[in-house]
């Protein structure tokens, strides 16, 4: 993997792969067996990572790893899994995993995508190096290794970046030097947290740009706020057009909150039961719309072609039960 510039500290000098770490004298340490723990600990710019140094690569049972629960990337690519397991059945797993051993389980460090073709494939053993590190160091190389590759879409990447700073009490400075980013990036894609959920996944699913998200955050009606990402996905309206059109939606929303009524709680409750049973039935989110002359839509919100699909499916089910 081409190591990409401006990231620092880098993913080798984390995991301990860079070239000082493969020179003849680091070798004679690691197979010194006199060679104390003390004397395994690697001195890496402004910080310590101390390591236990098990270089020689080793097979383990696939049953036996599990996936980091921290691990920053949360989404996987389904066709290119298939690909990499495809691969894996003819050639193998080229590259280890990194891995830190639990209680009675081995944690992946980096390779969860490896892992995850590799069962894909029917793999009964995956090859390892095993690894200590702590949790926050745990953290900082999966957020790393996943930049690197551009493997983290933005609320991902945003997700990671505040779990650094809630579990670890890094300020934003500190993680922009851990992996060097701006302060002002870091502090952009924090402000997509700001987002609601429905509009995260639109942004997650590349629906919207993250230009388009932070044009979004000033509206902080989560539901007003999803309507207008669908219709600026709707009406593919650029980030400009977006800003202008949440513009006049927030300087409209004074005159309109005047003459607003107070909503009837019985019909919000009515309207919140046929959401709910709906949903059970389809499985997906239902927003209904109600306007105020008995008018209204039912939306029903669906994130990846396979879910409108599966929706579509359902649909065509119950006309066929009915007629």
């Amino acid at each position: 993997m081409a190591q990409k510039k401006g990231l620092g500290r880098g993913l080798n000098d984390l995991l301990g792969t860079s070239d000082a770490s493969r020179s003849p004298r680091s070798k004679k340490t690691d197979n010194d067996p006199s060679s104390s723990p003390e004397k395994e600990v690697k001195t890496v710019t402004k910080e310590v990572i101390k390591e236990v140094v098990k270089e020689v690569e080793q097979k383990i049972n696939i049953n036996l790893i599990e996936p980091n629960k921290s691990q920053p990337r949360k989404q996987f690519d389904e066709e290119a899994l298939q690909e990499l397991s495809d691969s894996i059945k003819k050639y193998g797993v080229l590259e280890p995993l990194i891995v830190t051993k639990k209680s009675d389980y081995y944690e992946i460090i980096a390779g969860e995508r490896r892992w995850r073709a590799a069962r894909l494939a029917g793999l009964k053993e995956i090859p390892v190096v095993i690894r200590e590190y702590t949790d926050k160091e745990i953290m900082e190389i999966s957020l790393i290794e996943n930049i690197q590759r551009e493997d983290l879409n933005p609320i991902e990447e945003a997700q990671a970046y505040e779990a650094l700073i809630s579990q670890y009490n890094l300020k934003q400075e500190e993680v922009a030097e851990r992996v060097s980013k701006s302060r002002s990036t870091i502090t952009n894609s924090l402000r997509l947290l700001k987002l609601c959920e429905d509009v995260r996944q639109m942004v997650m699913y590349n629906m919207i740009s993250t230009g388009h998200a932070r044009a979004l955050i000033p509206i902080e009606d989560p539901k007003l706020q999803y309507e207008t990402a669908a219709i600026v996905y709707d009406q593919k309206l650029s980030v400009r057009e977006t800003e202008a059109y949440v513009k006049s939606i927030l300087q409209a929303k004074p005159e309109e909150e005047k003459v607003k009524k107070e909503p009837d709680k019985d019909l919000s409750v009515f309207y919140s039961d046929i959401e709910n049973k709906l949903k059970s039935i389809l499985g997906a989110k239902i927003a209904i719309k109600a306007s105020n002359n008995n008018k209204g839509k039912i939306e029903i919100n669906y994130y990846s072609q396979d879910e409108l699909d599966r929706i579509t499916e359902m649909l065509y089910s119950i006309n066929k039960e009915l007629m």
